[in-house]
């Protein structure tokens, strides 16, 4: 009777991988470049506030850090903008992200924005929808809201999702053949947070079996993947 011999297979250390944030690893195209710009062009925006919109996983966060750390900005909590929050914001540049939580503290919101306009300084909020689909429940916040700035980053296109993957891999120090990117591209989630779900299972894949990152390994981990970032077929 013959045996079956089984690939071997190795047990991957949990190292940390920290993605790069900076702006030289801003990939950026038609898909976020007025976000982008925005942010680039900052202190002269359009006015005091802005309101970065955009889907899960499309990249916000990113943006934000860029922001936050050029205009030397301060995150505040959107669940809860007391008065410390709001002398903060008298004196600089604050960021709030998510800020269509349920949790929204929205009279706290109210007097901050009230206190940038005031001051002169800047706020930058993010969130996955416009403010009228937040469900506000204070007519004068959503007023304010209506009057800002807003700037949509849409979904990733095929050049920014190959593109951040390029990345993501580079961050691992793991270079990936384009055919392999193109493949994974046409096969997951349009979104930044799938592309870096399907780059953290491959590089474990790949550890795993000491192999190379192949289009047939890709294909391996997409088909068993019980995460919801891949596409069906078409």
């Amino acid at each position: 009777m013959s045996v079956r011999r089984q690939t071997p297979r190795q047990l991957p250390l949990e190292l940390a991988h920290e993605e790069a944030r900076s702006r030289a690893d801003l990939v950026v195209t038609p898909a976020n470049a007025q976000a982008v710009a925005i942010v680039e062009n900052w202190p002269d925006w359009p006015g005091p506030v802005v309101v970065l919109a955009g889907p899960a996983g499309s990249g916000k966060s990113h943006l934000a850090e860029i922001w936050r750390e050029h205009a030397g900005a301060v995150r505040l909590d959107p669940a809860a903008i007391g008065a410390d929050a709001l002398a903060v914001a008298g004196q600089g540049a604050v960021l709030v992200e998510d800020a269509d939580t349920p949790r929204l503290d929205e009279t706290g919101l109210f007097h901050l924005i009230n206190t940038v306009r005031e001051a002169g300084t800047c706020l930058l909020l993010t969130t996955r929808r416009f403010p009228a689909g937040w469900g506000l429940q204070l007519p004068d916040l959503l007023s304010r809201l209506k009057a800002a700035a807003t700037v949509e980053i849409h979904e990733p296109d095929d050049v920014l999702l190959s593109g951040v993957i390029v990345k993501l891999f580079s961050d691992r120090q793991v270079v990936i053949e384009p055919h392999v990117v193109q493949f994974l591209v046409r096969r997951i989630e349009r979104s930044l947070s799938a592309a870096q779900r399907v780059v953290e299972e491959l590089d474990r894949a790949a550890l795993e079996r000491k192999a190379r990152i192949t289009r047939a390994l890709a294909a391996d981990v997409i088909a068993a993947s019980q995460t919801d970032w891949s596409r069906p077929e078409e």
